[in-house]
Parts: C-alpha cells; sequence; structure tokens
C-alpha cells in the first residue's frame, strides 16, 4: 500500500492516522508543497491523504500550489483511489469538486462533540467512529457542501463537518488525527498560535486531555483504520 501525505505546513504530524499507516505496513511518501511547491503525482500511489495548514483554500497569490492541489485530489478519486482531506484538506477537496468555501467566521477550537448523519451512520468510513464522539477542531473557516457529496456528520457550530464523495473521498473538518501528545506538542511549538484560538486552554489543556482524549484517541484511531480500508 502506497499512501502520498501533503502537508501545508510544518508542525502538522500524523498523529492517529499515522499509527494506521504504521499498522498496515504502508508505504508513506511525504510532500511538503509549502517549501518545493512539489504535489504527489497520480499514477506512484495507491491513496492520497492531506493534512491541515494556516493558509485558507483559496490563498493561491501566498501558496500558488494550492489549485493544482485541490486538481490532484479530483484526480485521485476520479480513478476512484482513495483520498483524505483533513481540515485545509477538507476545504480543498470541497474546492476540488465544485463546493464554496467560506472564508472566516467559522471559528472553532479545542475537543468538540461530532455527530453522525443519517447517511454518515451508514458510512463505512464515518460510522467506525458511532453516532457521536469528540474530535479536535482548529479552524476559522469552513465551506459549503460540493454537488453530489454526502454529508456524513455535523458540529453544534458548524454543519459541515464530514462528507464523502463517490466511493472513498472523504473531507473532514476536525482533526482526528490528534490525540494528547499531539496537542501537547502545538501547546509546546504553537503558543501564540492557539493562545489566539483560546487565550485559557493550554493554561487549562490537563483538564480538556482528561476529559476528552481517550474517547476522541479510540474514535480517531477507528476512522483512520476504517479509511485504510478503503484504499
Amino acid at each position: 500500500m502506497r499512501i502520498a501525505v501533503v502537508e501545508n505546513m510544518a508542525e502538522t504530524p500524523l498523529g492517529l492516522v499515522g499509527q494506521a499507516l504504521e499498522e498496515a505496513r504502508a508505504e508513506v511518501t511525504l510532500y511538503r508543497p509549502y517549501l518545493d511547491g512539489r504535489i504527489p503525482a497520480l499514477d506512484d500511489h495507491d491513496g492520497l491523504v492531506v493534512m491541515g495548514g494556516e493558509q485558507n483554500a483559496l490563498d493561491d497569490a501566498a501558496h500558488p500550489y494550492l489549485p493544482h492541489l485541490a486538481r490532484r485530489m479530483f484526480d485521485y478519486g476520479a480513478v476512484d483511489k482513495a483520498v483524505l482531506g483533513i481540515c485545509l484538506g477538507s476545504q480543498l477537496l470541497a474546492r476540488a469538486h465544485g463546493g464554496r468555501n467560506l472564508v472566516g467566521g467559522r471559528r472553532e477550537f479545542g475537543w468538540v462533540e461530532i455527530e453522525a448523519t443519517a447517511e454518515g451512520g451508514d458510512d463505512p468510513f464515518l460510522s467506525s467512529a458511532g453516532g457521536c464522539f469528540p474530535a479536535f477542531q482548529w479552524h476559522h473557516d469552513s465551506f459549503a457542501l460540493p454537488p453530489g457529496a454526502l454529508h456524513l456528520a455535523r458540529s453544534g457550530t458548524v454543519a459541515h463537518q464530514a462528507y464523502r464523495i463517490g466511493r472513498a473521498s472523504y473531507g473532514t473538518q476536525f482533526h482526528f488525527e490528534v490525540d494528547g501528545n499531539v496537542v501537547h506538542r502545538w501547546a509546546d511549538t504553537q503558543p501564540q498560535a492557539m493562545d489566539a484560538m483560546h487565550p485559557t486552554w493550554r493554561a487549562e489543556r490537563a483538564a480538556h486531555v482528561a476529559a476528552f482524549a481517550r474517547r476522541a484517541e479510540a474514535s480517531g484511531l477507528a476512522l483512520a483504520r476504517a479509511w485504510l480500508a478503503l484504499v
């Protein structure tokens, strides 16, 4: 199994997705187009994972690779290869398939309860996490569902939390890859960015980890395994 992983900024660890990739003994190739503009070729990999980032999905002037990456996500799905877009990745996948990107005004941060829709309850990926589960959020932006997409999950603040296009192209606004270790790492490496989202969250993070991490880690790993099963 050959998986391409695209980073859109530094400090985006794979977390639980990385654990599932190791379990599956996947051959992983990491791309950092924010540094060199390189994106995965279509024929070299069986699946594509696109991680989050600080930029918005329409920030082509500062990040000219974004439209090419969105197109490549479309191309993978068009030949029935599995695609997973997380946070910014989900917004780029929506862009690729004709969904409208909603820049600003959709702020969520920290662990948030995610609720499956009826379609999500029947979906082989989303249903693996159960009907309701916590997942980490860190975003200002969102998207309108692309034409033909199945709406799989919502939160109390942002309606479009997960969707599927075709057989196995998935977008999740939430960071299901995040476990307690990733949270502590971000608190150490991105303190100013975290404080800008929630001024007291870092100081209170031990309580948040105690309240949510165990459930989030179980559901996140289940989701990662379920997506890999579709590759």
